[in-house]
This record gives C-alpha cells, structure tokens and sequence, in this order.
C-alpha cells in the first residue's frame, strides 16, 4: 500500500461504511486517518437452505461433465468444498478439479484452491471483474477456447448476468453453482441510524466496497420513505467505490461516486480518500 499521505486527511469527517465482516477493521482504518467512524452493516451472508445446485456440481464435476470452472470467491470456494464433501472425500473433489481448467477471480478464490491443493490454471488480474474475466478468455481464445465448453460459475450472493451472458456469447455451456446468499443484517438498527445521519446531512464521507451494500441501503432507504432524502444528501458527501460494478450501481441509484481507489482494497480506500476528502468535499458542496 503506498505511503500514508495525509495521516490526518479523514480529521473532523464522519465517515459511514457499510461493511459488514470487515466492519472493526474499516472502522480502524477510518479512525487511522482521523474521521469519525460510522458502521452501518448492510448484509449478513447465509447459507443456501437447500444446496441442491453444489451437490449436483459436485456429482457432475466428479462423472467428467466439465471443462472449466470459475471461482468468483474464497467463501465460495471453500463452502463448495465443505458442501461436496458430504458426497465424495476432499480428495476425490481435488482430483476431479484437477482435470478440468480452473479460473479464478482475484487472489482470494486463488488462495483458498492454493489450500485445497489444486492448481490454478488461469488468474484474473485486478480489479477482477466481469470484464477483465471474459478480457482475460478473449485473449486466450486460442489456447482457451469458450466455444461448445462446458463452464462451472461459482457464484457470490445475487448472480452476476453480464458474466455468464458474455459466457453464452463466446459458445459457452454455463451452469451456475450459487453456494450461498446474501440477506440483510439481523439487526437493522445501525443501517436505519446510518440512513437518519445521511438524511440529516450528518456524513462527510461514505464508502461502499460492494453493490449489494447499495442497494439494500436505498432498500431501507424507501421503507421509511428516506430514499429521495438520502438520494439529494450524497450530493454534498464524498462517496468512495470499489469497483466498476459498485460504481454502476450506486448510478443507478441517482449517486455519482467521487472516486474508485486505485487498487480494489480497503486501505487504498481509506487512504485516497484522506488525500482526495478536503478538496473534493470543498468542491461538491460548493456546487449543492
């Protein structure tokens, strides 16, 4: 991560995030550069009451019905292991990976194949989206054709049709093998509070790092009939966003993010923003 700039770029900011998992860490990283901490979780992961798309990814993967498969995440890939072993042993579900191309989607999914001990055949490079996934096939069409193969998808939380329709695209034969979902949190009572804030013109600062994190925020948003509210506040706030998907979602909402961190990390977000946040907000409010 580069050098601390502004180890006080964030001083006298409140700063709102939505990170759930990662919510002590993010706060850390805020109260690091000087702001004001906002937590305000927004999803709670869940697994699928019913697991009958792995199970038969794993019964499929182990008869040979398979070419390539593509993990998205190191959550993901690690449940689809724990969800295949109550069907075959670890190492029969490691052998059966091991004949057919694997592709993974950053250094996570890499990380928890690493462990299994299955090699990988293809790494998507940052900021690992969609985009750079089929990027990444269409410049190995040659060597990695898509054409009449057949292409496991682990998925993340809510499907993701813009890849597995430029899979379709190229040839491909798709399955998708959702292993877990994502829900809103138990308790709401941060993300409400967080939403009063916003409308309240409250917040300084806020940072999304998925669009899941989005949408549920408007979800709540328009229960208590705050979306308009919020909606006209981001004009006045600095809004960081990881990556183009975040990005095109928070548009969508009527947001336009300030800025996306040079690397697709938390601490490249925390840290840009602490340099970006005097100037920038300076601007923003006095265009609102």
């Amino acid at each position: 991560m580069p050098q601390h700039a502004e180890l006080a770029g964030l001083a006298g900011l409140r700063v709102v995030s939505f990170e759930s998992r990662r919510a002590p860490e993010m706060a850390k990283l805020i109260e690091n550069y000087g702001g004001t901490p906002v937590a305000a979780p927004s999803m709670r992961e869940l697994p699928l009451e019913s697991n009958t798309e792995s199970l038969a990814f794993a019964r499929a993967l182990a008869k040979g019905e398979f070419d390539i498969v593509i993990f998205l995440t190191g959550v993901g890939t690690h449940a689809l292991a724990r969800v295949a072993e109550t069907v075959y042993s670890r190492e029969q579900f490691v052998e059966a990976l091991k004949k057919v191309v694997t592709v993974v989607r950053g250094p996570k999914p890499a990380t928890a194949l690493k462990e299994l001990g299955v090699p990988i055949s293809l790494s998507i490079p940052e900021p690992n989206t969609w985009r750079d996934l089929l990027r990444a096939f269409d410049d190995r069409r040659t060597a990695l054709p898509l054409e009449g193969r057949r292409v496991a998808v682990q998925e993340y939380g809510a499907s993701n049709p813009e890849l597995l329709a430029g899979l379709v695209e190229r040839g491909a034969r798709v399955t998708r093998v959702p292993v877990y979902q994502w829900a809103l949190p138990a308790d709401l009572g941060p993300l409400r509070a967080a939403i009063e804030s916003i409308a309240r013109d409250q917040i300084d600062v806020a940072f999304f790092t998925s669009s899941l994190q989005v949408d549920h925020l408007f979800k709540i948003a328009a229960e208590s009939k705050l979306d308009e509210a919020i909606r006209g506040a981001f004009a006045r706030i600095l809004v960081g966003s990881i990556g183009p998907l975040t990005s095109d979602t928070l548009r969508n909402h009527g947001i336009s993010p300030d800025f996306e961190p040079s690397h697709p990390k938390m601490g490249f977000l925390v840290n840009e923003a602490a340099q970006l946040a005097p100037q920038l907000l300076r601007a923003k409010r006095r265009a609102s």
